[in-house]
């Protein structure tokens, strides 16, 4: 999608010089005339949006078609990721996310967190008490 707004960017900008050209054919002031490089960049330009143009009306039309299903999967999946995002405090706490061979994919903190070790009720063992074996 980037590329296209690149080359229609550059087509509007090649293109009023032509567009504002009278229709008769008056002789050009020496001088004035386009550089080859100039006058092929305006032909290969407009080529390109002659040969994309059906494209970007199939894209039109799949837009139209493909817009209830985002709508209805974001209805879905909006909650649930709400959820998600209020389990993550910040995303900058966080390594990228890595795929182990087994095909789990975990997400490692950067700085983990200390963890948290009550007593143990069957034990009755307090945490950093020492045990004798």
């Amino acid at each position: 999608m980037t590329r296209l707004a690149l080359i229609t960017t550059l087509a509007l900008c090649l293109s009023p010089p032509v567009l504002a050209q009278d229709t008769e054919a008056e002789p050009e002031e020496p001088g004035t005339e386009r550089s080859l490089m100039e006058e092929g960049a305006r032909m290969f330009l407009e080529g390109i949006l002659r040969e994309m143009e059906p494209a970007l009306r199939d894209l039109e039309g799949m837009a139209g078609e493909i817009e209830p299903a985002l709508r209805d999967f974001a209805q879905e999946m909006g909650p649930a990721f709400a959820d998600l995002l209020g389990k993550v405090d910040d995303l900058s706490n966080y390594h990228m996310p890595e795929m182990l061979p087994n095909g789990d994919i975990i997400i490692r903190r950067k700085i983990p967190l200390e963890p948290e070790t009550p007593g143990d009720p069957e034990l009755d063992i307090e945490p950093g008490e020492e045990i004798e074996i």
